[in-house]
C-alpha cells in the first residue's frame, strides 16, 4: 500500500555565516548596523567610515584589517564585522578598533566568531596580543561581559577619559600559549 503523506520538505539547514574580507560594496552596511547599534554619536560613525575609506583606499597599508561577517543562501547580508590592526610603535600588539553586529542578528554567535576569528588572523600576522577599550557606561555592560567571557582582563582604567562619569576600560588577552 502506498503511503498517502505529502512527502515532508527536506529541511534546509541553515548556512553558517562566512567571514571574509572588506569590499567597497561593504560600507553602506557598514553604516547602517553601526547606526543601528543606537550606541554611537555622529562623530564615532564617522570615524569607523573613515577606517573604512582609508583600508578600501589603502588596502594592508592603511594598517586597519576588516572580517565582514556575512549570512550565506538566498539574500545574503552583511550582519557583522571587525576592524583592527597593529598598535603603532610595539612589537605583536595589536588594537580591535571596532566590532559590530547587526541589532536584529545578535544572540547568535557572530560577535564570538567575529572576535575568534581577528584573534586567529592577529596570531597568522605576528600579533601576541590584542587590546580593547570601551566605556564605562551602563549602556556597555553586555559589551563588557562579552569580552570578560571571551577571555579578555581588564588591564586599566582611566577615569574620566571620555567625560565626567565615562572611564576609558583596557581589556587585553595574550593570544600566545605560554
Amino acid at each position: 500500500m502506498e503511503n498517502m503523506e505529502p512527502p515532508t520538505p527536506a529541511r534546509k539547514e541553515p548556512s553558517r555565516p562566512g567571514i571574509r574580507g572588506l569590499g567597497s560594496f561593504d560600507r553602506a552596511a557598514i553604516e547602517r548596523m553601526v547606526v543601528a547599534c543606537g550606541r554611537f554619536n555622529a562623530g564615532e560613525v564617522a570615524t569607523a567610515l573613515e577606517l573604512v575609506d582609508e583600508a578600501l583606499e589603502k588596502g594592508d597599508a592603511s594598517g586597519y584589517y576588516f572580517a565582514v561577517l556575512e549570512e550565506e543562501g538566498e539574500g545574503s547580508a552583511v550582519r557583522g564585522y571587525a576592524c583592527y590592526g597593529p598598535a603603532p610603535l610595539t612589537q605583536g600588539a595589536y588594537d580591535l578598533y571596532w566590532i559590530v553586529v547587526d541589532p536584529a542578528a545578535q544572540k547568535k554567535g557572530y560577535g564570538r566568531r567575529l572576535l575568534e576569528y581577528v584573534e586567529k588572523d592577529v596570531v597568522v600576522r605576528g600579533g601576541r596580543m590584542l587590546l580593547i577599550e570601551t566605556s564605562s557606561q551602563e549602556s556597555y555592560t553586555d559589551t563588557v561581559r562579552f569580552y570578560q567571557r571571551a577571555g579578555y582582563g581588564l588591564a586599566a582604567r582611566i577615569r574620566n577619559f571620555y567625560r565626567v562619569g565615562d572611564d576609558k576600560l583596557i581589556f587585553l588577552k595574550d593570544l600566545l600559549p605560554h
